[in-house]
């Protein structure tokens, strides 16, 4: 599977996109963010990478500016947004384009969704609230209008969201926020959410 990073100027310094671009036309372009003090080498990213390139889906994975930087402490909501919108807008994509991540990522993602004109949500670990703070919601994050699909660990200390018009939320038995403990069967789930949009192809 080849690999080829990028790198791409942003209002809020140089991020990172690892690029695997499928041979031919793609069914779509999946674009992932990571966590807030994690990268793109998540397991949970790299599964769903490998899934989703299986199935004809070119898949972006962005590396935020403050990461590029060597921080570990996030960026202001806003400066990700606004460096995750000049990166999508710079990778010009002719295919119908799936935004997502895990935690930050995800937020970042449905913040972000209209205004990049994507077509699909794809949240991993979804940080429903701080721990311990469940009066603190982020819920109405996810009302972007869009199709949705939340994977969330049932044990996860940030909360689950609920389900509403248009986000379907699946609960992962026995994972937590890092959703480590069945990475590929995290995947697969996601992959059969792309492929019921047609979003994705089905295997050879």
């Amino acid at each position: 599977m080849p690999d080829k990073r990028r790198e791409i100027a942003t209002p809020r310094g140089p991020a990172w996109v690892d690029v695997n671009a499928v041979p031919g036309r793609a069914a779509s372009l999946l674009v992932l963010g990571h966590g807030a003090g994690g990268g793109v080498d998540a397991p949970d990213l790299v599964a769903l990478r490998d899934a989703a390139y299986a199935a004809g889906v070119t898949v972006a994975r962005v590396t935020q500016p403050y990461r590029v930087a060597g921080r570990r402490a996030p960026a202001p909501a806003g400066q990700l947004d606004e460096a995750w919108i000049a990166v999508i807008k710079a990778l010009r994509s002719r295919v119908p384009v799936i935004v997502g991540g895990r935690s930050s990522g995800a937020r970042v993602a449905c913040r972000t969704a209209t205004a990049v004109g994507a077509v699909g949500i794809l949240a991993l670990a979804f940080p429903l609230h701080p721990p311990g703070r469940p009066e603190r919601s982020r819920q109405d994050e996810l009302d972007t209008g869009l199709p949705t699909l939340v994977l969330n660990g049932d044990r996860d200390p940030f909360g689950v969201p609920a389900a509403r018009r248009g986000v379907e939320v699946r609960e992962l038995p026995g994972e937590r926020h890092d959703l480590r403990k069945d990475p590929a069967g995290t995947a697969r789930i996601a992959i059969e959410w792309l492929r019921a949009h047609g979003w994705a192809r089905n295997s050879a």
